[in-house]
Formats: structure tokens, C-alpha cells, sequence
């Protein structure tokens, strides 16, 4: 098998994988403080019927949160290490965001409960979790990863 990294990865590639690894670390600890309902998690709530609609999130909603936030941050530690299966992994987490997003701006009341960062955070992790698996994607097109 040959060695399909033949370009120096960019700079900007790895301020991005940086900037990967901690925006999903953070991704996981939200997930850890809503999995173990800290008491930061149910300060951070806006009203007690936010907080009791978050405190019961279905199971198949967490779980796609662990999905995204997960693969997410595993998904980052492979494209620091410049393995290709960082895109398969983005993917996955891609996949865990659109399923919590369906739970969270079209099943649940967040909008109600929020007002407009229910719908606005849920498009800025989208996004994200898009550019990610594409930039993924990029990386193995540009051999900066193999």
C-alpha cells in the first residue's frame, strides 16, 4: 500500500484541528453535564420548565448526543494524527447531530421554552459538524492526511 500523504498539511490545518478538538471536548462536557444533571447544568437552564423538559430528553435523543459529541472528539484526534478515518468518524457524529437536532428543534418545545438560541445554536453545531466532515473529506483529496 502506497503513502497518500504527499503534501505538507497547511497551518490553517492545524489551527483547525485544534480548534476541532476543543470545540468537541466542549461538545462532551455539555453532554456529561446533562448525562449526570451536575447542578452548572441545571443552573444553566433559563426556567424550570427548560430544565424539566432537559431533564427528560428521551434516551434516543442522549444517545445521539453521545454520537455526535463522541465520534465528534474522536473524530478530531484523528485529523490532528492525520488518519483518513477521521471522515468516517465526522460522519458519524454528523449523523448523531442531525438525529438530536430533529429531538431538539422539531420534537421537543426548546423553541418555546429558549426562544431563537434554540434554533440558532442547533444550526451553528450543523454547520460545524458539515464543514468538519468536508474539511475531513478535503484533507484526504489534498493527502495532508492518509
Amino acid at each position: 500500500m502506497s503513502d497518500s500523504t504527499s503534501q505538507k498539511a497547511p497551518v490553517l490545518f492545524w489551527i483547525i484541528s485544534v480548534i476541532a478538538i476543543i470545540w468537541n471536548a466542549m461538545g462532551v462536557y455539555q453532554y456529561l453535564q446533562q448525562a449526570y444533571q451536575t447542578d452548572a447544568f441545571k443552573a444553566s437552564m433559563p426556567s424550570e420548565e427548560a430544565l424539566e423538559m432537559a431533564l427528560n430528553t428521551p434516551s434516543w435523543a442522549m444517545s445521539a448526543f453521545a454520537v455526535a459529541v463522541f465520534f465528534g472528539l474522536l473524530a478530531s484526534i484523528a485529523l490532528i494524527l492525520k488518519k483518513r478515518w477521521a471522515n468516517t468518524l465526522f460522519l458519524i457524529s454528523l449523523i448523531g447531530i442531525i438525529v438530536q437536532m430533529i429531538h431538539n428543534v422539531f420534537i421537543s418545545d426548546s423553541i418555546e421554552m429558549m426562544g431563537t438560541i434554540a434554533i440558532i445554536f442547533p444550526i451553528i453545531i450543523l454547520i460545524i459538524g458539515v464543514f468538519l466532515y468536508f474539511y475531513s473529506k478535503k484533507a484526504i483529496a489534498n493527502g495532508w492526511i492518509s
